[in-house]
């Protein structure tokens, strides 16, 4: 499995940005512009968003070491929104070593963690040092996934689904994936 620091993944979007990186995906506007928009919305959340007291304070008691394995690409657009918070989360306590993993060059790993059978991102595997997961999340708080999956059943086409879910996003300003994070270390810790 391939894995990128943060750095590395902030690399990767300049990379795609400037033309340095090219693939299939990228060598279509479209993709380009998701990956501007989404480093837009990523260091707008890395720039005001605050890490909740309760979920702070569990972070920091962690005692023990933890692989967390962040499953992601830059076109996703959930992506912009969780990939910030769960970077910031993992540098609150020097035991947990984040890793993102590229999705579309690691498909034998996602394979592992579908959702309704498909490869949603992102995703976060938790795992202690055995290599044993602790905890997974994704590819989108319950809530959201709840509209996602009801939107999809009812055939609702790109624009429809992609406005409804940026919305979302926008409106809850980060306190659901938060709260879900609280509920998960309350729940393993």
């Amino acid at each position: 499995m391939t894995t990128l620091t943060w750095e590395e993944y902030i690399q990767h979007f300049e990379d795609i940005l400037s033309g340095t990186f090219t693939n299939e995906i990228y060598a279509k506007e479209a993709y380009r512009d998701y990956v501007k928009m989404n480093l837009s919305r990523m260091n707008r959340w890395l720039k005001n968003t605050e890490i909740s007291t309760d979920l702070k304070s569990d972070i920091e008691a962690i005692d023990e070491k933890q692989n967390w394995y962040l499953i992601t690409e830059p076109w996703c657009g959930d992506a912009a929104h969780s990939v910030p918070l769960i970077y910031m989360m993992s540098q609150l306590n020097p035991n947990i070593h984040l890793e993102i993993v590229l999705r579309d060059d690691n498909h034998e790993f996602i394979d592992q963690y579908l959702t309704n059978g498909g490869r949603s991102i992102p995703k976060l595997i938790a795992r202690n040092n055995e290599d044993n997961d602790l905890f997974v999340w994704g590819p989108r708080p319950k809530d959201l996934q709840i509209i996602h999956t009801k939107l999809k059943a009812e055939n609702a086409d790109f624009d429809t689904v992609n406005q409804t879910l940026q919305q979302w996003y926008n409106q809850n300003k980060g306190v659901d994936i938060q709260h879900e994070f609280h509920k998960i270390f309350t729940a393993v810790f």
